[in-house]
């Protein structure tokens, strides 16, 4: 069955500009981080370096349009930052991009190398549709603190995905939830790119797309379906 994703009329006023695309994978095939996938994160932080010439990640107008709507819902941006500026910046750092496994270091190139959040959810672990909404400030966001599974509650008015059993992201983009994360048994998922203006959806179509082909490289097989802009 076909995931649905609403986003609140809140967080579209809030961010007139927001538009995601979301590519559905089925038959996915994962494992751990590899030279293939290593080879990609250090493509990406190049293609990332040549796109901010000398620029530090907040100063692209991509991440200062993100650093606008985070100040908007009551986030720091510079201490809680979306997921591609917070990427942006390992890898220009020495230590480089994190590898995690495959199909995340598959994502997570396509974010650093276009400068777009990029989340990946596992479609079995999902509980009904996904929403975005601004969040009533009750709502469960199941963590992990000090190796033992904890409870969290988002700020009210912050911005949060979430499925029927609770948030699966907090401030928007920033951190996932283990719950839903990609492991290596991951075989279905949903994997979310973010945009907002002035980022032209045409740029964020095309980073659908390659990573649509990406999936299809290292699962060959695999049910793959790119959505429109929403």
């Amino acid at each position: 069955m076909t995931l649905t994703l609403t986003v609140s009329d809140e967080v579209r006023a809030l961010a007139p500009g927001f538009t995601h695309v979301a590519v559905e994978a089925h038959g996915l095939l994962n494992g751990p981080s590899n030279e293939d996938t290593s080879a990609l994160l250090e493509d990406a932080a190049r293609r990332l370096a040549v796109r901010l010439d000398g620029r530090a990640p907040h100063e692209d107008p991509h991440m200062a349009a993100w650093r606008e709507v985070y100040t908007a819902f009551g986030s720091k941006p510079s201490r809680t930052r979306n997921s591609a500026e917070a990427l942006a910046k390992r890898a220009l750092a020495d230590a480089g991009l994190p590898r995690i496994n495959m199909l995340v270091d598959l994502y997570n190139a396509i974010s650093v190398a276009h400068l777009i959040p990029v989340g990946g959810e596992d479609l079995d672990r999902v509980q009904g549709g996904m929403r975005l909404v601004r969040a009533a400030g009750d709502e469960e966001f199941v963590t992990v603190a000090a190796g033992e599974e904890a409870v969290e509650h988002p700020d009210a008015g912050e911005v949060v995905w979430c499925d029927d059993a609770g948030v699966t992201c907090r401030r928007w983009n920033w951190r996932q939830g283990p719950r839903t994360r990609l492991t290596e048994e991951s075989a279905s998922a949903v994997f979310l790119l973010e945009s907002l203006a002035p980022m032209p959806v045409a740029h964020l179509e095309g980073a659908a797309a390659e990573l649509a082909e990406l999936l299809e490289k290292f699962s060959p097989g695999a049910r793959i379906t790119v959505r429109a802009p929403v």
